[in-house]
């Protein structure tokens, strides 16, 4: 399955592994990319030099291309901008912000540059700026999400702009795939699934929550203060819930958040901790390799659109 995304990318298939915090790791990021996707490691919060180490581990696993992530609002998203160049990263995503003042460093350096959008407005803008295309996001994501669900989001954006659109969020399966393609995307961005692949270095824990989710278990919270995030419903989350309705102010809300990512990831604290999942949560019943992944939803992708 050849589109402008894998010619962009030099994968062999279009699927681009999320670059979630606290999960993508080198590990994940190399066998996702070795399986003929585009793995990506996840700057999150981590310092430069954390992510150029983490760089330089993938390397050690993987001869195929593989990006990074760079979260905008981090503290040390200046030094993760300035290591993706030192290192020789062809791809980055962004999230969480606007990339505009890293654009003329990173495509002088020949990065693709690939923004997380959730609105029309936005991947405009992204394109004039000189994008090499957008993830557009729908709601149904796990994380940081915006409004519009993927069903909504992709086509309008599609319409909006030139560059290849590749879809996020709710995706988890070939059938998820098939149905964005005929959408008009080029390809898809998926996490939560695999979040919960064997070579993901995640707590069993969160891995097997995931696997047991039902199809509402997932939670929405910070929507009244403008910064919702998709998470697995827990104790945190009633928590939060509850003080959100008592109009509690968004620092005391995120001082109950501080920390509890990595708390669910690494010490599998799914209790207390943030589960971060999309909605395709539900759907996901097993553990596999990224290699069986991939096949799998390739296989039944194309299977669907040739049947179309």
């Amino acid at each position: 399955m050849r589109t402008r995304i894998t010619e962009l990318l030099g994968v062999k298939y279009p699927i681009i592994q999320g670059g979630m915090a606290w999960v993508a790791e080198h590990h994940l990021a190399a066998a996702a990319s070795q399986a003929g996707g585009l793995g990506l490691i996840g700057g999150a919060n981590a310092p430069g030099e954390v992510v150029r180490e983490e760089i330089r581990k993938a390397r050690e696993l993987t001869d195929k291309p593989f990006g990074v992530n760079v979260m905008l609002m981090s503290p040390h998203a200046d030094d993760v901008a300035k290591v993706v160049v030192e290192e020789g990263i062809k791809v980055v995503t962004t999230g969480a912000g606007n990339p505009e003042k890293y654009m003329d460093l990173w495509k002088s350096a020949g990065i693709k540059v690939i923004p997380v959008v959730a609105s029309v407005a936005l991947a405009k803008r992204m394109e004039r700026y000189g994008a090499d295309a957008v993830v557009a996001e729908g709601c149904e994501s796990g994380g940081h999400i915006g409004e519009l669900t993927t069903m909504a989001l992709v086509p309008q954006v599609v319409d909006a702009v030139e560059i290849p659109v590749i879809a996020a969020g709710g995706i988890g399966d070939g059938r998820g795939i098939a149905a964005v393609f005929m959408l008009g995307a080029e390809a898809v961005q998926i996490g939560t699934r695999f979040v919960v692949s064997r070579e993901a270095v995640v707590h069993e824990n969160y891995k097997q929550r995931i696997i047991k989710a039902k199809d509402i278990d997932t939670a929405v919270t910070g929507r009244t203060h403008g910064h919702p995030v998709r998470c697995l419903r827990n104790q945190m989350t009633r928590e939060y819930v509850k003080l959100e309705a008592e109009g509690k102010s968004f620092e005391e809300l995120e001082y109950l958040t501080l920390g509890t990512l990595r708390k669910a990831v690494q010490e599998g604290d799914v209790a207390g901790g943030t589960v971060m999942a999309g909605q395709i949560a539900g759907m996901i019943a097993k553990e596999q390799t990224c290699q069986e992944m991939i096949e799998e939803m390739m296989a039944q992708a194309q299977g669907l659109l040739g049947r179309i």
